[in-house]
């Protein structure tokens, strides 16, 4: 019995054998394995791909719970990034899944070898981090896709996809053009974001204890999301993904 190839059946149907070799060889990194990030693995792991590294420096907080891939009550306290592999290696146990527990930043930014990979993720949250990641990814051989906020949104139909400078209504991609303007820096080619226009307000307080490090924009709030929103935005990255291999093999 072939058990790769009946995983993949309904995937070998729609992409054909040569889609199907070239998501087995292609190399991805995803920095940030949150409600964002996760979702994108498990995506591109249960479509084919066959190399994956993931990176992230938490552990599973019980708040994580309500919207990200590996959180479970079993999980809380590990983490996260093994966690995760645990969950993608019982999907598919001939993947090859490189966790890294780590921050990327300006200090450990060298320890990637971002040129050998094939698609490079961001859905991390520290802005100057994001910011870093941008200008290094541009630089980089790789093709590029960039998470925006997910926070306070509600309605899936608003979510879209844009190149980098046309993006509207969301607060990150603000900031984070403000700050290319006033360095006097811009990434060295475009890129897509997932993003939303919508932006509400929190309803509700969260307990002081109970913060797991969302965006806040150097504010003291936590802000809140929830998995149907934060999902879709990984799942549309994961998709950006596929449809650029589907498009480029034959």
């Amino acid at each position: 019995m072939n058990t790769d190839r009946e995983i993949f059946n309904r995937s070998l149907l729609l992409m054909g054998e040569n889609g199907m070799e070239r998501l087995a060889s292609l190399r991805v990194i995803i920095f940030g394995v949150g409600g964002v990030g996760s979702w994108c693995a498990e995506s591109l792991v249960r479509s084919g791909v066959g190399h994956i590294t993931i990176v992230d420096s938490d552990r599973v907080c019980i708040t994580n719970i309500n919207r990200q891939a590996m959180a479970t009550t079993k999980t809380v306290g590990q983490v996260k990034v093994e966690a995760l592999k645990d969950r993608l290696l019982e999907i598919n146990p001939a993947a090859d899944i490189d966790a890294r527990q780590q921050i990327f930043c300006e200090d450990t930014a060298g320890e990637f070898d971002l040129d050998s990979y094939d698609y490079i993720v961001d859905a991390i949250d520290s802005l100057k981090d994001k910011m870093l990641l941008i200008e290094l990814a541009c630089r980089s051989k790789a093709r590029f896709f960039s998470s925006m906020g997910a926070a306070l949104k509600m309605d899936p139909t608003k979510v879209q996809v844009a190149e980098f400078w046309k993006v509207k209504g969301c607060p990150l991609a603000r900031a984070l053009r403000q700050r290319f303007n006033k360095m006097k820096r811009k990434p060295a080619r475009k890129f897509k974001c997932v993003f939303s226009e919508e932006l509400l307000q929190n309803r509700g307080t969260a307990d002081a204890d109970a913060t797991d490090g969302s965006m806040t924009f150097g504010k003291v709030q936590t802000n809140g999301s929830i998995m149907h929103i934060t999902a879709i935005f990984g799942l549309t990255i994961a998709g950006l993904i596929l449809n650029d291999v589907y498009n480029s093999t034959y």
